[in-house]
């Protein structure tokens, strides 16, 4: 059985050091990949019960549906704001030190919304729900953390198992919103704003559950064995500097292509998901039945990752991101023209969710694929900015969109954005061919 070498002594940059010594690497990617499975289900349970009741509290502390839409900004405002941040830290101190670091500013967000919810603030409460989009800064990132030490043929389906580890939590969430914030009210506290004090509790966990159990670390085991096949040149400081990181996606036009992918389906998806607990309540729907249609729309991004993955190593990452600008498309032509259907709009977030999981996984893959080891970690940060900052632009554009011309014209503009996404596939595949 090969086993992995001694990593290298890196005290002197400011790393820690990989004690990964005679541990096999197969035994490993199986440890790594355990771990983030139980804090892809933790961390999915904590963001999805508050996600499925941000829009619908927004609306509740701010008196109108104008501004229901910044509640799914300023979630993904939180992600936006820390990819780099976070890049730069597990560029150099490794994933663990990031995941922990963002599993507890979700936390902690998410008791700073429960208080704006307590005094009526919506400032305070937007500031809550940009801490609590942390939690999912780490669930992102734990994508990237399946794939350090992946084979390059296996590396989708590893991104993919990660991603599906999610379903439960995920799915479970919006479920159990109801309950949650009844478990609340006798303290004075919204009935909206009980699903966050779960998640603060959830997002405590996962945080120590990572800092125990994460090790060794992924990245830095990436690390170690690439600069001993490569050289140690491979591994310099500079070549894991954010710059470096920009110049490795300027050099790459499948990384540009991979970087489009991820943020076009996110902005896809979270206008449309964001908007659709207010459109339901204009049409009768109770928190039940939002929780319903959250759930379902979860379980299309989450539970058939795994086939999107194991379709973007055997039929190739632009196969499947073409397969993500139909899936995106059809769940907007679905949602948008349901009208009072209930079913019909559950059946569009469906979809909805697979199309976002095929964009996810591939681009993902293709990102990753595309740039050198030492840069990846800048890059992947990159890539969630860039996803979370165009995100959060559609989540604020698409509650103005709805206040001033309805549901259904908001999923007309979503559907015009995968243009570009379905242009730069294809003309890659066109330039491979």
């Amino acid at each position: 059985m090969t086993k992995t070498p001694d990593a290298p002594d890196t005290a002197a940059q400011g790393e820690i050091s990989v004690p990964i010594g005679t541990v096999a690497l197969p035994e490993l990617r199986r440890r790594v990949q355990a771990v983030l499975v139980a804090t892809q289900i933790l961390g999915g349970l904590g963001i999805a019960t508050g996600v499925a009741l941000a829009a619908v509290l927004a609306t509740e502390v701010s008196g109108t549906d104008a501004l229901a839409g910044l509640a799914s900004t300023a979630t993904v405002a939180g992600p936006a704001l820390l990819a780099m941040p976070l890049a730069a830290l597990m560029a150099r101190r490794g994933r663990r030190a990031g995941l922990v670091l963002a599993y507890l500013l979700g936390a902690l967000g998410a008791g700073i919304a429960v208080l704006g919810a307590v005094v009526g603030s919506f400032a305070v409460l937007l500031v809550g729900l940009v801490g609590f989009g942390a939690g999912s800064s780490a669930n992102l990132a734990a994508r990237f953390a399946a794939a350090d030490l992946a084979e390059p043929d296996r590396r989708a389906r590893a991104i993919s198992t990660v991603v599906w580890a999610t379903t439960i939590g995920a799915v479970l969430g919006p479920n159990i919103a109801a309950p949650a914030g009844r478990s609340v009210s006798g303290l004075g506290i919204p009935v909206a704003a009980g699903p966050f004090v779960w998640a603060a509790v959830v997002f405590v966990v996962s945080a120590l559950v990572v800092a125990v159990l994460l090790r060794p670390d992924p990245l830095l085991t990436a690390r170690a064995l690439a600069a001993a096949d490569e050289g140690a040149a491979a591994d310099l400081p500079e070549s894991r500097s954010l710059r470096a990181g920009l110049r490795a996606v300027r050099a790459s036009p499948q990384a540009r292509i991979a970087l489009v992918t991820v943020a076009a389906s996110q902005t896809v998806m979270v206008s449309i998901m964001s908007m659709t607990p207010v459109a339901l309540t204009h049409h009768g729907a109770g928190i039940e039945l939002i929780g319903f249609v959250i759930s379902v729309h979860i379980a299309g991004m989450y539970a058939f990752s795994p086939v999107m993955g194991w379709l973007a190593d055997r039929l190739g990452r632009l196969a499947v991101i073409g397969l993500a600008v139909g899936l995106l498309g059809l769940a907007a032509l679905l949602a948008g023209t349901a009208g009072a259907s209930h079913t019909r709009v559950a059946a569009g977030l469906f979809v909805l969710g697979l199309g976002w999981s095929a964009g996810l996984v591939a681009g993902s893959a293709l990102l990753t694929d595309s740039v050198p080891q030492a840069a990846r970690a800048a890059v992947q940060g990159l890539s969630d900015t860039v996803m979370n900052t165009a995100a959060g632009l559609g989540g604020l554009a698409a509650g103005v969109v709805v206040s001033q011309a309805g549901y259904g014209p908001l999923n007309a503009l979503a559907a015009c954005l995968l243009l570009p996404m379905g242009a730069l596939a294809l003309r890659g595949v066109l330039r491979r061919a």
